[in-house]
Formats: C-alpha cells, structure tokens, sequence
C-alpha cells in the first residue's frame, strides 16, 4: 500500500471512530507518520482501553 491509500484507508478510519466515539475530536485523531505509538496512547487515555483493545478496535472499523 502506498502512502497516498493509507492516508485515504486512515481518513476512512478516522470518520468512523468519531462516528463511534463522538468524545473524539480531530486534534485526538491526527496522524503523523511515524506517531503511531503516541496517537494508540493518546486513543487508550482517551478511551480507557488497553492498547490490544484499541488496535483490535480499529482493525475491526
């Protein structure tokens, strides 16, 4: 997958997690390459789950 479909198949995720999650913001959901870790920990805080929680959580969208 090149950059250009996984920023496509991320804006995808994205809308849904804030349909899912409306205490999501878009600061919460911004993506930067190579933030992967900070932005799964900002998602546990925000959502009080365990990281395997919020990746099996994103996966399933």
């Amino acid at each position: 997958m090149d950059k250009l479909e996984y920023k496509g198949t991320w804006n995808e995720v994205k809308g849904r997690l804030k349909q899912s999650y409306g205490s999501l913001t878009d600061n919460d959901l911004t993506y930067q390459e190579g933030k992967e870790d900070e932005i799964l920990g900002n998602l546990q805080q925000k959502l009080g789950k365990t990281r395997d929680e919020v990746v099996d959580m994103i996966k399933s969208i």
